[in-house]
C-alpha cells in the first residue's frame, strides 16, 4: 500500500511515512544545535568572566568568578539547559527527543528574559549593572546577559521546532531506505565470507546405503 506526496508526483511505501515521524537526519537541527551551544555557553559564564570585559553586575563588579545563588538560578541554570539542549539536537537523529530538546531551550531562553523580573519573589537578590559604567554600556550590560541571550535563545530553539515538526518527503525516503537496509536478506558476498565448514556442500554427498545382511 502507498501513500501519495502531496503534489509531488510520486508515491513511496506507507512504513516509510511511520518510520520517518520517529527518526530525521541528525543535520536537520544540527546547526541550531550549535547556536545553542554557543549562546548557552555565553548566558552561563558570562557573569564570572564580565568583570575581565568591564562589563558586569553587581555585586563585585571587578571580582571575577564571584559565586551568588542568584547567578546560579538565573543565569548558570538557564545556560546549561541550552547548552544540553544544543547538546541533544546536535547528537540526536530521534524526533520527539529533539522537539523535546528545542522545548527546553525554549523554555531556557524564557527563563532568562522573566527571571530578572522575579528576584524579589524568589528572595533572591540579583544585582544591577555596574553603576560606574555609561548608560549605554548599563543597557548593554542588560541585553547581554539577559534578554538579547534569552530571545536569540528562544528563536533559534523555535526555529529547530519548527524544522522538527515538518515530516518531509526526504525523510520519508530516508525511513524506507533504513528499513529497507534493515529487512534485506544477507548478500552473496557475506555468503561467500562463511567459513568452508558453515557452507553447505554442494553437489550434496550422501553416506553410502548400507548391503542388506
Amino acid at each position: 500500500m502507498t501513500t501519495v506526496g502531496h503534489n509531488m508526483g510520486f508515491t513511496f511505501p506507507r512504513h516509510g511515512v511511520q518510520a520517518s515521524r520517529i527518526r530525521v537526519p541528525w543535520t536537520r537541527a544540527a546547526a541550531n544545535g550549535a547556536l545553542l551551544l554557543i549562546l548557552g555557553a555565553w548566558a552561563a559564564i558570562v557573569p564570572f568572566i564580565g568583570p575581565y570585559l568591564n562589563f558586569a553586575y553587581t555585586p563585585a563588579t571587578n571580582t571575577a568568578w564571584h559565586w551568588t545563588a542568584a547567578r546560579g538560578w538565573l543565569e548558570v541554570a538557564p545556560g546549561v539547559a541550552a547548552v544540553v539542549a544544543g547538546l541533544l539536537l546536535v547528537a540526536s537523529t530521534y524526533r520527539i527527543r529533539s522537539m523535546a530538546a528545542s522545548w527546553l531551550a525554549i523554555a531556557a531562553g524564557a527563563w532568562l528574559i522573566v527571571g530578572p523580573s522575579l528576584t524579589s519573589v524568589l528572595h533572591q537578590h540579583l544585582g544591577s549593572p555596574d553603576p560606574a559604567s555609561s548608560t549605554g554600556v548599563r543597557a548593554l550590560e542588560q541585553l547581554f546577559f539577559f534578554y538579547a541571550v534569552g530571545g536569540l535563545i528562544m528563536l533559534v530553539a523555535a526555529t529547530a521546532l519548527g524544522q522538527l515538526a515538518v515530516q518531509s518527503v526526504r525523510d520519508a525516503a530516508a525511513a524506507e531506505q533504513r528499513v529497507a537496509r534493515t529487512a534485506a536478506p544477507p548478500s552473496a558476498e557475506s555468503a561467500q565470507a562463511m567459513p568452508d565448514e558453515q557452507q553447505p556442500a554442494y553437489p550434496p554427498t550422501y553416506p553410502p546405503e548400507e548391503t542388506a545382511q
